[in-house]
């Protein structure tokens, strides 16, 4: 059976598929998925491949805001990318970016990812970049606070001709970035 690739928003999404995607991110990164993480990848459009033996792999895109260049920019945040450990290097992590990144070009004015070094291989091969200034997160109890640790995990997507110093993130509970 051929993977095939299916989008759809979390509304769309049944109990068991949600079940399914979790379980393949708890999998994935050998428990190491918060509930916090999990709840980042949802309320916006996901990508799923299926095989013969269910999920292999998923990937989802979230709307965040993120300040560059002066502006607040509609953004899409990639989340949960993952691959079932039987079908790894097969192609299906580009074909879920593939659909992530469509979403991204055609709807958003940046797109934004968090990568781990393993990840961001994945990244840089389809055109993302790291991005090189400061990063940092509006916070609600002490304003604009800068995140040197999630410097270097930071990629970027379509980002404006004058980007500016510094990226600044809209907050949210758990890793901000």
């Amino acid at each position: 059976m051929t993977p095939s690739l299916r989008l759809a928003h979390t509304a769309d999404l049944g109990p068991a598929e949600l079940r399914a995607a979790r379980a393949l991110l708890d999998d994935a990164f050998d428990g190491d998925f918060s509930d916090e993480d999990w709840n980042h990848g949802l309320g916006g459009t996901h990508a799923l491949v299926s095989d013969a033996r269910g999920l292999a792999a998923h990937g989802s895109v979230v709307m965040r805001r993120v300040r560059c260049a002066g502006r607040w920019l509609r953004t899409g945040y990639v989340e949960a990318v993952a691959v079932r450990a039987d079908v790894r290097r097969t192609g299906l992590g580009g074909r879920v970016m593939a659909e992530l990144e469509r979403i991204i070009d055609r709807g958003y004015e940046l797109g934004a990812l968090s990568a781990s070094d393993e990840g961001a291989l994945l990244y840089t091969a389809r055109g993302w970049r790291r991005w090189d200034g400061e990063v940092h997160v509006l916070s609600p109890e002490r304003g604009v606070v800068r995140l040197p640790d999630e410097e270097d995990d930071l990629f970027v997507r379509g980002v404006p001709h004058d980007p500016g110093p510094a990226l600044v993130l809209d907050w949210r509970d758990g890793d901000v970035t």
